[in-house]
């Protein structure tokens, strides 16, 4: 059993040694730095209360009685060769500590040491731990994810609602509005509410209203019989026909011409469908899922629009959260792109590092979930740009506030030097800063003009 121990709470360091005084003093230098530590006397009482999924890290002694720290250290390895241990050695035991680490253990500590080398070495290994479990966590959800075959991921309370909203309206064979910024997965949302149906063994027909031209959609959505205008040679079924006993998706339908919209009310209202040329009516049976990047409900937003075909079309209406409103979904989502990512270029998944997560969390992520898929992509190619003061730190620096603040100095005075190609005045204009600050805070960052002309 433990001694000297926390039984309850979070463990960011368990500390092992059978000197009671040297245990509570170090845990004092530990517990000051604002970390959580478990006491424990022997290696067994360790391994003990050790599983795979110890969120902290390991300090041991090496010189102790029946279980040393290198015997430890090993029955560790066997429990998770990722749970970082720090060996704190006297000065005949360096050579077994190197060599220790050479097998896997994080770091030694010769004797005599000061307890900010301790505080430094603990710090970075947690962090690692944490960064450790966290990709495995990710790992996980996104395994579950693809088993449950549901693409619209996420874990965050809307996206939660989202899901069981669509469930819910599936089945109801009813048209609905969605409305959501570009990249926000609006054909994703569709494709669920036709795959949940009673319409699943038909076919699901996606047209984006904004990428035809004018000239072309009334085709496209309605038809035509032959000779019905120049070069219409033949009979043609168009998508809203073909899409008959199954479900019809119209994205950018704000980009819909009036003309078409006045047409595709009538089909809405009766059912039923003229293609152009003809005069005989086909009957049908479809579900429409339409789609705007604006709010269609809005009347300033939703100019040309006609208000009679928005009411016919809101029976029932989503709306997907942007990323930015949902950033606790945006590792799982960024993980998942990852693993496709990697299958495809038949490559490794690399896992994701702290300076990569502080980019994924404070990326404004205007295009949303086609956005961050195509950074996964760029990522696992070794592309992925991160900006230097969010991949500081990356390998075990703890960031404090004033620390990223210094950073995030660096890259905005770095970013007005690349825009102005190394123009001190333009520069100096855009930061709102005299020249001498900048001149200043170019030696302190370690920044040469001349870089960037």
């Amino acid at each position: 059993m433990t001694t000297d121990a926390r039984e309850n709470g979070p463990i960011d360091v368990a500390f092992v040694d059978d000197d009671a005084e040297l245990r509570r003093a170090n845990a004092q230098t530990l517990e000051l730095a604002g970390l959580d530590v478990r006491l424990f006397e022997t290696g067994p009482a360790l391994i003990a209360a050790m599983d795979d999924t110890f969120p902290g890290a390991i300090v041991t002694d090496v010189r102790m009685p029946g279980m040393d720290g290198f015997r430890l250290f090993r029955h560790l390895r066997e429990i998770d060769a990722d749970i970082p241990v720090i060996l704190i050695t006297g000065h005949g035991d360096i050579d077994m500590a190197v060599e220790a680490m050479h097998q896997g253990a994080y770091d030694f500590i010769p004797k005599p040491y000061a307890a900010d080398r301790l505080v430094r070495s603990v710090q970075r290994a947690v962090e690692k731990r944490r960064l450790v479990l966290e990709n495995r966590r990710l790992r996980e959800a996104v395994t579950r994810a693809d088993h449950d075959d549901v693409p619209l991921i996420g874990q965050t309370p809307a996206m939660e609602r989202l899901r069981q909203t669509l469930r819910q309206i599936a089945v109801a064979d009813v048209d609905v509005l969605v409305a959501g910024e570009t990249g926000s997965g609006k054909e994703v949302v569709a494709e669920l509410l036709h795959r949940w149906s009673r319409r699943r063994e038909g076919r699901f027909v996606a047209l984006n209203c904004g990428a035809l031209p004018e000239n072309v959609i009334e085709s496209e959505l309605f038809g035509h019989e032959a000779g019905a205008f120049t070069g219409a040679l033949k009979k043609r079924i168009g998508h809203i026909e073909y899409s008959s006993g199954g479900t019809l998706f119209l994205d950018e339908i704000e980009s819909m011409p009036l003309a078409a919209q006045a047409k595709l009310l009538r089909v809405l209202e009766k059912r039923e469908i003229v293609p152009l040329g003809g005069n005989d009516s086909r009957q049908l049976d479809l579900r429409v899922v339409a789609a705007a990047k604006t709010d269609l409900g809005d009347p300033a937003a939703r100019g040309d629009f006609r208000e009679d075909l928005y009411f016919r079309l809101n029976v029932v209406s989503l709306a997907i959260p942007p990323l930015r409103e949902r950033r606790d979904d945006i590792p799982l989502l960024f993980m998942h792109f990852l693993k496709k990512a990697a299958a495809r270029f038949k490559v490794e998944p690399p896992d994701m590092k702290p300076g990569l997560l502080r980019f994924l969390h404070m990326h404004p992520w205007p295009g949303n979930v086609r956005e961050l898929a195509h950074a996964a992509e760029r990522y696992v190619l070794g592309l992925l740009d991160v900006p230097a003061w969010q991949e500081a730190g990356a390998e075990g620096e703890t960031l404090t506030l004033p620390r990223q603040m210094e950073l995030y100095e660096a890259e905005l005075i770095r970013e007005a030097l690349r825009e102005y190609k190394g123009n001190v005045r333009a520069a100096t204009e855009a930061l709102g800063i005299p020249r001498k600050t900048f001149y200043d805070k170019l030696q302190k960052h370690g920044l040469v003009r001349s870089d960037f002309t």
